[in-house]
């Protein structure tokens, strides 16, 4: 039988689940990648790999898209990892430079300076480009808001915005998946999820970032039915765009 090909975030807020799948009978029937959250997203559209661990925002590119699974890489308020960034405050913000490496985040950007902070801008990926704020994600943000004027947490802004939770990423499969091979996928990830403190003992010790709190309170990894809720009402505004 032939193994069920897996691209999933190398960030740290995947490391609970790559511990769970490792520590894990279930490791024998899949082929694991570790890929940055674009690069999932397009493997899993080019019919390269059968699951990822994928951008929300990607989900209406891939042919015949199901989200697999009770688990989500998530936040109910701040997150701590995926931050509008800005030398001004959020109401004079100009120019953006969007981050390369997520679809979601930079849809996300988009929505609340549109639909929230209710302002007109332009967006760059020139990363040389000189912006009045920047979209950042992932262990890249880990210490870097003292960095700024300004720090905007994307996860806390939609709150504010909708009074809903948000999916970062979820297991999305471009194929129908053996309900069984789900279940025993899900208790992996559940395993790795309660052994979360042996995941922070194999993490480096940040002196200016909270991983315990990032992990254990920042994260939310249940795919609630509020989270699904979010997601449509977030795919709905990207249209809008």
């Amino acid at each position: 039988m032939s193994k069920i090909k897996i691209s999933a975030v190398s960030y740290t807020n995947t490391k609970p689940f790559i511990y769970g799948i490792e520590h894990n009978d279930i490791r024998n029937e899949i082929d694991l990648s570790l890929d940055i959250p674009s690069d999932c997203a397009a493997k899993l559209i080019a019919n390269k790999v059968d699951v990822g661990l994928i951008p929300v925002a990607a989900i209406p590119h891939v042919p015949n898209a199901n989200i697999i699974g009770s688990y989500c890489i998530g936040s109910v308020g701040a997150v701590n990892s995926v931050f509008i960034f800005a030398n001004v405050p959020a109401a004079e913000i100009k120019t953006v430079k969007l981050d390369l490496q997520s679809r979601t985040s930079n849809n996300l950007a988009k929505v609340l300076l549109k639909f929230h902070f209710k302002v007109e801008v332009e967006f760059t990926t020139d990363q040389d480009a000189k912006t009045d704020a920047i979209v950042l994600i992932g262990d890249r943000t880990f210490g870097r808001k003292a960095d700024f004027a300004y720090a905007y947490d994307m996860g806390e802004e939609w709150m504010k915005f909708t009074g809903l939770p948000f999916v970062y990423a979820a297991w999305v499969a471009n194929k129908a998946i053996s309900p069984t091979f789900v279940a025993a996928f899900d208790e992996a990830l559940q395993f790795g999820l309660a052994h979360r403190n042996e995941v922070l003992k194999e993490l480096p010790q940040l002196s200016n970032f909270d991983l315990d709190d990032y992990l254990f309170h920042k994260l939310d990894f249940d795919l609630t039915d509020e989270k699904r809720k979010a997601l449509g009402l977030f795919l709905g505004y990207i249209e809008q765009l």
